[in-house]
């Protein structure tokens, strides 16, 4: 027992240190997105309910980030184009409650200098890779708890079964994100 004793003892002093896993911080934390109408306006909307995690292997020095983007939660100037944008036609929020995205493992050193940040995003019960850009900031890889993560995309909303209204919206959406990291 006690040789057991000291091999696990000597495993947990060779194993590398993981960093913590961070938060997304769901009162501070952003999505938004945007879709041009006409060719003249563009649709905005800011979601208020976005909460996730990031993953870090520091094995490998990468993360992963999810994110799940509450769809009711956004909030718009018109009444009217907030329940156009929950409808059927295009969030469909009834049937599809969040938008979740997560990116494939991403250098840490991307997370400060900034970058592409490859990944999925699931909209409407519809899964597609996406690319977000991810704007650099002051964060060392090794301090991220508090630093603020701001990544823009671009997708075609037909990718997602969004096909109405072809004729008077852009199929080209903007989407984006601002999430502030917090320890678990």
């Amino acid at each position: 027992m006690r040789h057991l004793l000291s091999a696990i003892v000597v495993l947990l002093a060779a194993a590398p240190v993981t960093a913590a896993d961070l938060r997304i911080d769901p009162q501070r934390s952003r999505a938004q997105f945007s879709v041009r109408l006409l060719w003249v306006s563009t649709v905005t909307g800011s979601f208020e309910g976005i909460r996730g995690d990031i993953a870090i292997d520091p094995s490998t020095q990468s993360a992963i980030v999810r994110a799940d983007i509450d769809t009711e939660s956004i909030k718009m100037e018109s009444s009217r184009l907030r329940r156009w944008v929950l409808a059927p036609e295009f969030f469909d929020a009834k049937r599809f409650p969040s938008i979740h995205f997560e990116s494939s493992p991403t250098p840490l050193h991307l997370l400060s200098e900034g970058g592409d940040v490859k990944g999925k995003l699931t909209l409407r019960g519809v899964t597609q890779p996406v690319t977000f850009h991810l704007q650099a900031n002051r964060c060392p890889p090794q301090a991220l708890a508090g630093c603020v993560l701001q990544l823009q995309g671009m997708i075609d909303r037909t990718d997602f079964e969004m096909r109405g209204r072809r004729g008077a919206l852009s199929d080209r959406v903007n989407l984006g994100m601002a999430i502030v990291l917090i320890p678990p």
